[in-house]
């Protein structure tokens, strides 16, 4: 099966071997085929995708080539604004909702001449709840949350890439459970403006991709290009491979240890393929910072879902979720005192990284603490939100399957604003690790 990738799929766009409406129809194939058994779409404007492929595929003809991701089709998480589309965020409290205009990262992936086919399933206000889609390598298990749609979507070719977001591991897990590529910005990187949040302290929207060139393609684009290290993206997409080997750490502490059987193995496979290759290897402690962080991050992100759902939940309680419902509640309990510590330890834990990347690349962990679990949870985070409370950049790499045939990934961390170094580091690892394995689902390609 060709590449699906946004580098080889531009390509023959501009080789003339493919046309951005032929694309298009190619997602459409996948979609109409699989999505009655996967669930990963809200929304398919296929009538204004198509008028737009079309105007990209007549854009190019006249020479007028708005860079990498022309004509490129994408999916969006269902919490971002998109005009003239509803941002229902998987809650029938906000049925009848339509965007009046689009979030500025739209905007942006607009102006790069990319086609939006539809919105992608997240779960109930991005937290807990499970959402309807299905996981494209075991219909039986979880994509993950709360991006559940943007990583099953582009692990089935429904779509070239997508947008998600994290405010606790719901970007990496999604895309380590579904075998796809994912990347968690530095916070504040790309704008929260036009997006439902969870917790503005926490949440970060980022790409979910099936290769870390085109995260960082994507990133490129979205990025506020005022924000430190924005500037670093274009610089590095124009530059060559890693020009050595990196130098990796990793912490065994906890981060093996509660990594089940299948995870651990993989990532101690994945180390040893990299350290093959040339990486240097240097296993650090856990930084004294993260004592107390899972208790800190949570109080933080019910504070803050409380604080934006209080008054619909007093109203309407029955509306929401259960799981979303017992945050909410534990939230409205949250001392100001607590929430206010949970705030001055957040810089803390970030340069606690900085400290370990000064003289290191990157920071190496397992992903997800196991493969895909059942339907009836999302997956655990707890390997993911220390670096969403951090506000630290994060990629995952999916390295391996498990016995029962599930994506392994491994996750890689960097300092706030390195973003651009780590995605050449991630980009150098993907290179050695060479995961090329397909969903079973795409084995079917009439």
């Amino acid at each position: 099966m060709l590449p699906f990738t946004i580098e080889s799929l531009a390509g023959q766009l501009r080789a003339g071997t493919l046309r951005c409406v032929d694309l298009l129809d190619e997602c459409f194939a996948r979609i109409d085929r699989h999505e009655a058994q996967l669930h990963a779409w809200v929304l398919v404007d296929r009538e204004q995708a198509r008028a737009d492929a079309r105007q990209r595929d007549d854009e190019l003809q006249r020479g007028d080539d708005r860079g990498p991701l022309h004509g490129m089709p994408l999916g969006i998480k269902d919490i971002i604004d998109v005009r003239g589309w509803p941002t229902l965020a998987g809650s029938p409290l906000r049925a009848g909702h339509m965007a009046t205009e689009d979030a500025p990262l739209v905007s942006r992936l607009r102006q790069r001449g990319a086609v939006l086919i539809g919105k992608t399933v997240t779960t109930e206000f991005a937290g807990f709840d499970p959402a309807v889609t299905r996981n494209p390598w075991n219909p039986a298990r979880t994509p993950g949350g709360s991006s559940s749609g943007s990583a099953a979507a582009v692990a089935l070719r429904m779509c070239v890439a997508a947008i998600g977001s994290q405010t606790g591991g719901s970007i990496t897990r999604p895309a380590s459970f579904c075998g796809v590529y994912g990347c968690k910005p530095t916070h504040d990187l790309v704008s929260m403006q036009g997006v439902v949040p969870v917790s503005l302290r926490l949440d970060h929207p980022g790409p979910i991709a099936r290769s870390v060139r085109d995260l960082a393609l994507l990133l490129e684009a979205i990025a506020e290009p005022d924000q430190p290290g924005a500037d670093l993206l274009a610089a590095m997409l124009r530059s060559g491979e890693l020009p050595r080997p990196p130098r990796l750490a990793v912490i065994e502490t906890f981060f093996m240890e509660e990594a089940d059987a299948d995870v651990r193995a993989a990532t101690r496979q994945a180390i040893a393929t990299l350290e093959r290759a040339g990486a240097t290897i240097e296993h650090v402690p856990l930084p004294p910072e993260f004592e107390g962080v899972y208790q800190r991050h949570r109080a933080m992100m019910a504070a803050d879902t409380a604080a934006a759902h209080r008054a619909a939940f007093e109203r309407q309680p029955e509306m929401f979720g259960r799981q979303m419902a017992a945050i909410i509640a534990e939230g409205l309990r949250i001392a100001p005192p607590t929430y206010a510590q949970a705030a001055r330890q957040q810089p803390l834990l970030a340069k606690a990284v900085g400290r370990i990347c000064g003289s290191l690349d990157a920071l190496l962990t397992p992903a997800t603490v196991t493969p895909a679990p059942s339907m009836a949870t999302t997956g655990d985070p707890r390997f993911n939100s220390p670096w969403s409370y951090a506000g630290v950049p994060t990629v995952s790499l999916p390295c391996a399957l498990s016995p029962d045939g599930l994506p392994c990934s491994i996750q890689l961390i960097a300092e706030l604003s390195g973003d651009a170094r780590l995605l050449r580091v991630a980009d150098w690892c993907q290179r050695r690790l060479g995961f090329e394995i397909e969903p079973p689902l795409l084995a079917d390609r009439k």
